[in-house]
């Protein structure tokens, strides 16, 4: 058994019996896999939950990457390609991910799961914000650029949390939702509405 396998093996076990297993040993039993085998690929149940979500979004990438039209995309777009295929990526896991949905009611206290995706997350966001700097798409700023990929990321649990409440047909709401969030963070990443606010602010506190 590799690790698809066994990341398949621990969605099965929560589709069927509505819970996670109790410890290894009995996922092992009920896989017919000798636990030595099991840490031999992972260290617990918990990495192999980190790893599914991780493989989703390496899924993703990776197909992105091989299109020639995405790569010539600006950061923007890029993003928001990313997120249309990345909840389309999620839909064959819809009923394992809406088990868990209440650890996704606020995600933000529950990113231990997600702990490995949202540090290949990041690292994404941060090339798409550099070639936003390079083609002036997104404005460098002195204190300020460092956290652009700090919004990112909370964008991404919207993103998510709003495709696992969405009971529109073929999730056309969470389309709509992605599109104004990514719209909406490019236009304050952009060189003139957060400066904007800035001068607005510095003049309301200082009037200069």
């Amino acid at each position: 058994m590799d690790k698809q396998q066994l990341r398949d093996a621990y969605k099965l076990y929560w589709l069927e019996n509505g819970k996670p297993p109790v410890s290894v040993y009995a996922f092992c039993k009920m896989v017919s896999l000798p636990e030595p085998a099991f840490y031999d690929l992972y260290s617990s149940l918990e990495a192999v939950e980190k790893d599914i979500w991780l493989g989703i979004f390496e899924d993703t990438i990776n197909q992105l990457q091989d299109d020639e039209i995405y790569r010539n995309y600006s950061a923007r777009e890029k993003l928001l390609t990313f997120y249309f295929m990345w909840v389309q990526k999620l839909k064959a896991d819809r009923s394992y991910i809406l088990l868990q949905q209440d650890k996704f009611r606020f995600p933000v206290l529950h990113q231990g799961q997600l702990e490995t995706f949202k540090k290949a997350f990041y690292k994404y966001v941060e090339d798409l914000v550099k070639e936003g700097y390079q083609t002036s798409e997104i404005k460098e700023r002195k204190y300020i650029s460092d956290q652009y990929v700090h919004g990112f990321w909370v964008q991404a649990l919207f993103v998510l949390r709003y495709w696992i409440n969405d009971s529109s047909e073929r999730f056309e709401m969470t389309d709509a939702a992605i599109e104004k969030a990514v719209h909406l963070s490019f236009q304050l990443i952009a060189s003139n509405t957060l400066d904007s606010l800035f001068d607005f602010g510095k003049f309301m506190f200082t009037g200069k």
